[in-house]
């Protein structure tokens, strides 16, 4: 037996060097080769063009922080920290912000992130515009895709309301909503493959941060080994199912 102090510095201190090794190796910032080879197997995947990764966030529970008030208090009733990620059509993460409050809401966390920020300042080195596959039509810029949550800008594509929808906006949610998905079937694989992440997490708030940042990187790390069709089959026919409404939902 080991006391609670020497297994949270081990905890602590494996977390941070295993961060520290895989982070530039499984989660490095795409260039614009790599952000276009991502939006081919959107299309080839979802069959929505231009696209460059799916975002949202997850919200891992956490024992209440101590003297943090009701920071981390969500709505449903539990204390979290929040996940927000951008994932690409192989379910692995391409971005990661791991700790804001779990009272903010995705938008917020979005606009406050490195990756939200890189974003309004054109910094991810993203391809230029061009026409849609099969298309004539004036070039269209590559996108990010998320749910209602989100703010449409150049970047980033939300469904439609779902009031007196055309057809043509029926099926444009539809194939949105596909690639949507992918993030949310990310974040599924993560938490069945390591299962702390299903229970509030005893630990204190910097090292369960830490924890949710290697799990995320061991993620992308064993998918990359094992192979991107490897669990795919299940998850392609989870998105059907998921994917049989018109309207996206959080």
């Amino acid at each position: 037996m080991i006391g609670k102090s020497t297994a949270s510095n081990i905890i602590k201190e494996t977390c941070c060097a295993i961060w520290d090794v895989l982070h530039a190796l499984v989660m490095c910032k795409p260039n614009k080769e790599e952000w276009l080879k991502i939006a081919e197997t959107f299309y080839k995947t979802c069959n929505f063009p231009n696209c460059m990764g799916a975002l949202d966030g997850k919200h891992i529970c956490v024992i209440k922080p101590k003297r943090s008030g009701s920071r981390y208090f969500k709505y449903r009733k539990f204390f979290s920290v929040v996940l927000f990620a951008v994932s690409d059509a192989n379910y692995c993460f391409r971005y990661i912000d791991v700790g804001s409050f779990g009272s903010s809401s995705d938008s917020a966390v979005f606009a406050h992130s490195e990756f939200g920020q890189m974003l309004n300042n054109d910094a991810l080195d993203l391809p230029g515009n061009t026409t849609l596959p099969g298309t004539a039509d004036p070039a269209m810029p590559f996108v990010f895709v998320g749910d209602e949550a989100f703010a449409l800008s150049e970047h980033l594509m939300r469904p439609y309301s779902s009031r007196g929808l055309s057809l043509e906006r029926r099926v444009f949610n539809y194939r949105l909503t596909r690639a949507r998905r992918v993030v949310e079937c990310t974040f599924g694989i993560l938490s069945n493959k390591w299962r702390f992440l299903h229970s509030p997490m005893n630990l204190k708030l910097e090292n369960a941060i830490s924890a949710v940042k290697v799990a995320c990187a061991l993620h992308n790390f064993v998918r990359q080994r094992d192979g991107f069709n490897f669990e795919d089959l299940l998850l392609h026919s989870m998105q059907s199912t998921n994917c049989t409404g018109i309207r996206s939902h959080h």
